[in-house]
């Protein structure tokens, strides 16, 4: 079993620091309605919870970390 390290931060309303093992990330947005996130290995993502069981997300990747 794999040991992993994860920590939500919350630093206003609807702005979030999350850091890993790997990377830390930022997201903009409170639930329910849409939210950025802009991670440091370039990823950006876009999400959205739907009604139901449904969800959207949208990826794009700036650039390749080695």
């Amino acid at each position: 079993m794999a040991i992993t390290f994860r920590k939500s931060i919350r630093i206003l309303p609807g702005v979030t620091l999350n850091i890993n093992r790997f990377s830390w990330s930022i997201t903009l947005g409170a639930r329910g309605g849409p939210r950025h996130t802009i991670s440091s290995t370039g990823r950006r993502t876009t999400s959205m919870d739907l009604p139901g069981p449904l969800g959207w997300r949208h990826n794009h990747r700036h650039g390749r970390r080695r």
